[in-house]
């Protein structure tokens, strides 16, 4: 009986030694919480044709990137209208791995969106946003005028959802900006109180901005729609050649220029506002640049990612032809 019972107990011991060792918590597979945009340049072949394709608009939905632009495919190289797209991105957190995917899209509020705004005449630097004073989305654009001049236009539309698709008004002058020159790519901060954008009003192009007046509540179309104020333009960024296309994220603005000093042709440039002011611009360097021109930069971020991502448009060598449209990840300091 002695004996049995020692057999027994130990026999005890030794199932929960099982137990306990089953239950023993294996190595986490997430190697990697947060991804990586990557340094390299990637070509948007998918999107991308033999002729120009360029300009732009970001609209971010979570890691899906649906994006407007300008090209004059469908004319053989001719007349610039607006086409749809689509970007996407992944990582793998067990590998690290990035996936990118870029793809023309038939949306069809995009489709609606599109023809809404097409004009007679080139259809350039295209940008949408959401105003959080009206709860309208609005989609802005520089179209060629009677006079053979860029004029800002938008048009508004309720949020789409679902099947229905919201009617679209516009395309309307911008008169609180316009003027008889070129009036092209525009972009506002967060808080959608101050306007930038590029002008050849007294000259070359250069970047200008308009704040709305203290303690003006106006929605963004009722303050389009006021008569012209003259814009301030800021010496810090602005440089004796062309400085244009000037994209705003936060606290962080983009933008390209042909001044002395860069890469060659037209190089992008960042600038970040601090003390009240923008700073001295910075070149992106050789790994963005080229001694071609690089345009119209946009940048975006996700919660995801440890970087920001930024697209751009360059006539480089090695693309589809033309101007093609490209994608990296950039680290802009925050301050």
């Amino acid at each position: 009986m002695e004996k049995s019972g020692f057999i027994n107990l130990t026999g005890v011991l030794f199932i929960l030694y099982i137990s306990v060792a089953g239950c023993k918590k294996t190595d986490n597979p997430i190697k990697f919480p947060n991804g990586t945009f990557p340094d390299t340049v990637v070509n948007l072949t998918d999107i991308n044709s033999s002729y120009d394709d360029y300009n732009v608009a970001l609209y971010q939905l979570d890691d899906n990137l649906p994006i407007i632009f300008s090209s004059n495919r469908k004319s053989a190289g001719g007349q610039f209208d607006l086409e749809q797209g689509n970007v996407s991105f992944t990582f793998d957190q067990t590998t690290g791995a990035f996936v990118f995917k870029s793809t023309m899209t038939t949306v069809p509020f995009y489709d609606k969106l599109i023809n809404k705004a097409k004009t007679p005449g080139n259809d350039f630097g295209p940008y949408r946003l959401f105003s959080t004073v009206d709860g309208y989305e609005y989609f802005l654009l520089s179209s060629v005028n009677a006079a053979g001049n860029l004029d800002f236009y938008y048009l508004k539309n309720q949020p789409s959802s679902g099947s229905v698709l919201p009617e679209v008004s516009g395309p309307f002058p911008i008169s609180l900006l316009n003027t008889s020159s070129d009036d092209a790519y525009i972009s506002f901060n967060s808080e959608q109180d101050t306007v930038y954008f590029s002008s050849n009003k007294d000259g070359n192009f250069d970047i200008y901005l308009l704040n709305k007046p203290a303690g003006e509540d106006k929605d963004l179309a009722s303050w389009f729609n006021l008569d012209y104020q003259l814009p301030i333009r800021p010496d810090s960024i602005n440089s004796p050649e062309e400085d244009k296309c000037p994209f705003i994220y936060r606290q962080i603005m983009v933008f390209a220029s042909n001044r002395p000093g860069g890469m060659g042709g037209f190089d992008l440039y960042y600038s970040i506002f601090k003390n009240g002011k923008w700073s001295f611009p910075v070149n992106f360097g050789p790994r963005i640049n080229t001694s071609y021109d690089e345009y119209r930069p946009v940048i975006g971020s996700s919660a995801s990612f440890t970087n920001k991502y930024m697209m751009f448009s360059s006539n480089r060598p090695g693309g589809k032809g033309g101007f093609d449209l490209y994608f990296t990840g950039v680290d802009i300091p925050s301050k």
